[in-house]
């Protein structure tokens, strides 16, 4: 879904999607975690470009809307603004309906789906999908951020409300973020609040933990016995330390280093546990090939894992 209408920060993830299917053709198709993955077959759909057309369009809009916020904090907002922010909402509402109708239609032709962004409010459709499907599933989180806004800015589908708007879905019986680095009070407070539904693994805390000689794979137990039997994997690329994302829309100090990602993913196939889906955005589009090319292969680690989780 090449869409980022929403994004806060720099824009440019709706074109992430081509930028790593261009890359992906530098990949090497053995994965040792993994050695028969390539001969079952992946299927990439084209980023369609109504959509990102679309997107491109009222993001141009939405900029002057989120400049007259920051800079006219007391002032009322403008009929035309307020005009941009409806039809916004209306339209990531219908981007919303496309993916859950999509992929709904994928998985009832007996497919594994993932989905690939654009920015991070783009999967809220394809978590409805999974969970109507599926059932009750765990939802497990690589982020910079914790994405738990009530509609940041007015937007009641905004990047950084989209695990605020999953926590809707009644079969997302598990939400466990990891990484975290950049977030306000009132997302603490409601994470806290919904514990043990939602627990947060905040980077400072993973740190000082290991800093103390605690093992990342003894973190990484702890983290994957948190999760239910099904489980779904979000990945913002943020997640990862910006040296593997310097063109993401949000980048932050800290976060997981590349190896670390693949080996914590891993370990939910290790400990027994069924991936059912996994999303990933946020990747910077062209002509950010450095960003591409990290994200093609975190793309392809999340499909090899998911199809072996399903051999058992």
């Amino acid at each position: 879904m090449p869409w980022d209408v929403t994004v806060s920060y720099s824009d440019g993830t709706s074109s992430g999607p081509e930028n790593m299917l261009d890359a992906s053709y530098q990949l090497d198709l053995l994965d040792p975690s993994y050695s028969e993955a390539w001969k079952r077959g992946y299927f990439f759909e084209a980023p369609n470009e109504k959509w990102k057309s679309l997107s491109k369009q009222l993001r141009k809009k939405v900029k002057k809307y989120i400049d007259f916020l920051e800079n006219e904090p007391d002032k009322k907002l403008p009929s035309k603004l307020q005009k941009t922010l409806e039809k916004v909402n209306e339209a990531s509402g219908y981007m919303n309906e496309y993916v859950c109708q999509r992929t709904t239609e994928r998985l009832e032709n007996h497919k594994i789906v993932g989905h690939v962004g654009g920015d991070h409010s783009t999967p809220l459709g394809y978590y409805q999908a999974l969970a109507n499907y599926y059932g009750e599933f765990g939802l497990l989180v690589l982020d910079a951020h914790m994405d738990l806004r009530e509609a940041y800015e007015g937007f009641k589908y905004s990047h950084a409300s989209i695990f605020y708007n999953a926590l809707a879905i009644t079969n997302l019986t598990k939400l466990v973020q990891v990484g975290i680095r950049d977030y306000c009070q009132a997302e603490k407070e409601l994470a806290d609040s919904l514990f043990p539904r939602v627990e947060v693994y905040y980077d400072r805390n993973i740190r000082a933990r290991i800093f103390k000689d605690l093992s990342f794979d003894a973190l990484c137990d702890e983290i994957v016995d948190k999760l239910p039997q099904q489980v779904a994997i979000s990945v913002d690329i943020d997640g990862l330390d910006p040296r593997y994302c310097p063109n993401t829309g949000t980048p932050v100090p800290g976060g997981l280093d590349f190896n670390e990602a693949c080996y914590l993913l891993e370990k939910i196939v290790e400990k027994g546990k069924t991936i059912i889906g996994f999303d990933l955005c946020e990747v910077a589009g062209i002509p950010h090939e450095w960003d591409g090319n990290v994200g093609a292969r975190i793309l392809y680690k999340l499909g090899n894992l998911c199809l072996k989780s399903r051999e058992k």
